[in-house]
């Protein structure tokens, strides 16, 4: 079975944090949303997570956000992108031929109104943009492991798309 060779990683979104956990190795990445990068013309990552302040404050570089907007979850689709693929890539670091996982993309916090269909589609374009083979997005409580490799989120307290 095709499925048991690709990896799960839930991505947990919010300004102050991003957590991508593998549910069945239980390997975890949690820091920062912060990037920090070169000045232009050519701009390029210098460095991510809390290592993105201390590059920021030894050499010319803009320190930023994507996930930072007081309306919006994503503030900068390219540079969220480029961050989530940076931290795929720090996951599957050891891997020598590592498949496109499925994600399952978890926004946190609770806007007014709750998240729009333009954020949702927005989430799910991001995990596809980094590389992911199959998208979920959920909105909800936090899942445990159980629910995410038996792919049987709970009936009630959230939405799984």
């Amino acid at each position: 079975m095709l499925s048991a060779f690709i990896s799960l990683i839930y991505v947990q979104i919010s300004p102050e944090r991003l957590t991508l956990k593998d549910p069945k190795t239980g390997q975890t990445l949690s820091e920062v949303p912060e990037l920090a990068l070169s000045p232009p013309p050519r701009r390029r990552i210098l460095a991510a997570g809390p290592q993105a302040r201390l590059a920021a404050a030894s050499e010319p570089a803009e320190l930023v956000n994507p996930f930072a907007h007081p309306r919006s979850l994503i503030s900068d689709f390219i540079l969220a992108e480029q961050l989530l693929k940076y931290q795929l890539r720090r996951m599957h670091r050891r891997a020598w031929l590592a498949a496109s996982p499925h994600i399952v993309i978890h926004p946190l916090g609770d806007p007014e109104g709750g998240f729009t269909q333009v954020e949702l589609r927005a989430l799910r374009e991001l995990a596809n943009a980094a590389g992911a083979s199959k998208v979920n997005v959920w909105t909800g409580r936090p899942l445990t492991d159980e629910e995410l490799l038996t792919r049987k989120p709970p009936t009630q307290g959230g939405v799984w798309e």
